[in-house]
């Protein structure tokens, strides 16, 4: 099993095998999971609200169910996090934001905070985000500023940015982030650990502060694709308080998981044409990541993105627009209290016209349909996550947007197709890469097996960030 410093776990999957087998307890989790929040929190910033007692209760509950035999859920005694852009009854739902009424959603669970607790997930406490799930920090708001555990300088990424540096921390075993841009898949990147935004109607987001009412996903990150199968098993399915929803069956995604990726069709876009000023290292991980997928057995396919740029600039677009429509009236009458980045893009909406928004939208249909004539010749889609490292939090607020053109996520959104990151090495400063997996609609399980056979290979999801360790467990590659 993979041991985290302290006794703990590193995964999901680990914990809950020890689990089963009495060589832990979920207090015993929980226990050090609120070791680990005391230890980096202040540091890190990874919560806005803990909730200690309650999470210690329902894990001395769990112990009780498996001393006893009883019927337990997937995730019985598992710690996980939730994004402070999602409802929970043990408390009020911020935004990260001066402006946001902390009593919307009436302190309800949403559907995905319900569903982990059902599996018997341990609710820790709210993460921190970025204000409303857009932009970066502002240092000038009350508000705690996301670390990497990597290196205090650097950001997280986000918006999900809690729940990236506390899972990388060791806070909890797995949690919640949401997916507009990006916003999953970048700090699980940036932090070295894994997470999926599953396609566009497969996970219900009612009961999260809406920012792309078209584009937003509510999805798994955890150290591991295994994790992040376990968790979108209980996440996944219909529910009639999201009508963007689909009645679409749920498979048990841990089925699907296995090594061999023999007569897989695998396209890769290493998205080099777009990149000015990336990390040198790139190239050169993903290059071994490719390597990686044909010794498993796949085959590879250079494929080429169609209409990059332009469904890029669309999901941008009606990413804007739809936050503005929700924003616009609070943004006439409390502009100052925005945070400044939500400022520059949401409060820049109203330049977009009408037109401008109807066009994107026929972008997004065009590049659906030439993504489905892709995907008629490929099983699964490859591109680096990001071709960067995570930037100094000193950098956000000048040079922010130029790097995000080297984060390669909000194509995937404007698309819907699923998308997950796991780790795939470090970058020239020794920063964590993403390596970035696509699929068919609704082809999760594909999605999720390839990521897993990557990480039965390579260790990089299982590397600890030096602050936490003390030392690292480095970025070495298992033999094939």
């Amino acid at each position: 099993m993979s041991a985290e410093p302290g006794g703990g776990y590193l995964t999901i999957s680990d914990a809950l095998t020890a689990l089963r087998a009495g060589e832990t307890t979920a207090a015993a989790l929980m226990e050090s999971a609120i070791s680990a929040a005391d230890a980096h929190n202040s540091a890190l910033g990874i919560y806005m609200s803990r909730f200690d007692a309650t999470a210690l209760e329902a894990a001395y509950e769990a112990d009780t169910a498996y001393a006893t035999g009883d019927p337990v859920g997937a995730l019985a005694g598992i710690p996980l996090g939730i994004k402070d852009i999602i409802t929970s009854t043990e408390g009020p739902t911020t935004a990260q934001s001066l402006v946001h009424d902390s009593s919307w959603g009436d302190q309800l669970d949403a559907p995905v905070v319900a569903r982990l607790r059902a599996a018997g997930g341990l609710i820790t406490g709210k993460t921190t985000t970025m204000e409303f799930a857009t932009g970066v920090p502002d240092l000038t708001k009350p508000f705690p500023v996301p670390r990497n555990p990597w290196n205090l300088e650097n950001w997280t990424g986000g918006s999900s940015s809690g729940t990236g540096n506390g899972v990388a921390a060791g806070a909890f075993l797995g949690g919640l982030g949401t997916d507009t841009g990006g916003s999953i898949r970048m700090p699980a990147a940036f932090c070295g650990i894994s997470g999926i935004k599953a396609t566009f109607g497969r996970v219900p987001k009612s009961g999260c502060v809406p920012l792309g009412y078209s584009l937003d996903h509510i999805g798994p990150m955890a150290r591991s694709a295994m994790d992040c199968a376990i968790m979108l098993s209980a996440l996944a399915g219909y529910d009639a308080s999201d009508p963007t929803t689909v009645e679409e069956p749920v498979p048990d995604y841990t089925l699907a998981l296995g090594g061999d990726l023999a007569g897989l069709r695998i396209g890769v876009d290493s998205l080099q044409r777009f990149v000015v000023d990336g990390d040198s290292a790139v190239a050169e991980r993903f290059e071994k990541a490719i390597e990686s997928m044909v010794a498993l057995g796949a085959t590879i396919v250079p494929v080429s993105l169609p209409y990059y740029r332009e469904v890029a600039a669309a999901a941008r677009i009606t990413s804007r627009s739809e936050a503005f429509a929700y924003h616009a009236l609070d943004m006439q009458t409390r502009w100052d209290e925005y945070f400044a980045a939500t400022r520059q893009g949401v409060g820049s909406s109203p330049f977009n016209t009408g037109a401008d928004y109807v066009q994107a939208q026929r972008v997004r249909r065009v590049g659906q349909k030439a993504m489905a004539e892709l995907f008629s010749t490929v099983d699964i889609i490859l591109t680096p996550m990001a071709s960067t490292e995570a930037p100094t939090i000193g950098s956000l607020a000048k040079s922010f947007g130029d790097r995000f053109a080297l984060v390669h996520a909000a194509y995937w959104n404007g698309l819907g197709n699923p998308a997950l990151s796991v780790p795939m090495g470090a970058g020239e400063t020794g920063l964590p890469l993403g390596l970035q997996v696509i699929g068919k609609p609704f082809d999760e399980a594909t999605v999720l097996k390839v990521g897993d056979a990557f990480q039965q290979i390579t260790d990089f999801h299982l590397a600890v960030a030096p602050m936490i360790s003390g030392t690292t467990t480095g970025f070495a590659v298992a033999a094939a």
